[in-house]
Parts: structure tokens; C-alpha cells; sequence
């Protein structure tokens, strides 16, 4: 599959595609060709491929905005926050990542299974 028409299945640029599928070729799960016919494909059946995967392929991006404050370190209020902060995030970071693993890119495929069909059908020019 090009970037070119995983950019349109996904309304961003190919560009971008390009980018994002180079962290997944790094990490091993996609590979690519050159040339007339090319184009990306999968290196794992998707059962074998967990969410967790992804995300830690694609650098697991930052979950939370939120953190700790230091302005008056002194402050055992402030301390005290701190720590629930911390111990609240780690352990909501921890949640998110098992959820990711116990789930596999072909859950997903299951899922949207009629709207990626829609998809393939109108991307081929097919009709029925």
C-alpha cells in the first residue's frame, strides 16, 4: 500500500505517512519497495502485532500534560501532591500500556471491519 493512499485513507499528508511508517519500519513491523508496484507492507500477521507495539515503536508518546510543581519545594503540602500526582500517572501509564498490550492490530481490523471494506471498494473505483 503507498503513502500516498494510506494519506487519503486517513485525510493527512503522505509526507507524514512516510515519516510515522519509517518508525514502524525501524521497529520492524512494516517493510517497504521502491518503485512501480511498491509500497508498505507488513512484517507480522496482525494477531501477532499488539497495540503496545505500535505505540512503542512510534517513541510512546507522551500520555499526560499534566505534572509535578516545584515552586516552593519546602511545602509538605506541595510534596504530599506531588507523590499522588506521581504515583496517579505512573500508575494510569500503566494501565494504558496493558490495555495496549492485551489488544492486537487485528481486534481493531474487526472492528471497523465494514468501513474498511467501504474504503478498499470506493479506493478501487469499484461499485455495486
Amino acid at each position: 500500500m503507498t503513502s500516498e493512499l494510506i494519506g487519503q485513507m486517513l485525510s493527512t499528508n503522505p509526507s507524514l505517512v512516510r515519516r510515522t511508517m519509517g518508525l514502524l519500519r525501524k521497529a520492524g513491523i512494516v517493510s517497504s519497495t521502491k518503485g512501480h508496484g511498491g509500497g508498505w507492507y507488513l512484517e507480522k500477521p496482525l494477531a501477532d502485532l499488539s497495540l503496545a507495539d505500535v505505540y512503542s515503536a512510534l517513541g510512546e508518546p507522551k500520555l499526560f500534560a499534566i505534572g509535578t510543581s516545584d515552586d516552593t519545594p519546602t511545602c509538605l503540602l506541595e510534596r504530599s501532591a506531588n507523590e499522588a500526582t506521581l504515583d496517579a500517572l505512573h500508575a494510569a501509564r500503566q494501565r494504558f500500556l496493558e490495555t495496549l498490550a492485551s489488544q492486537s492490530v487485528a481486534d481493531l481490523v474487526e472492528q471497523s471491519r465494514d468501513e474498511i471494506a467501504a474504503f478498499q471498494k470506493m479506493a478501487s473505483g469499484r461499485s455495486e
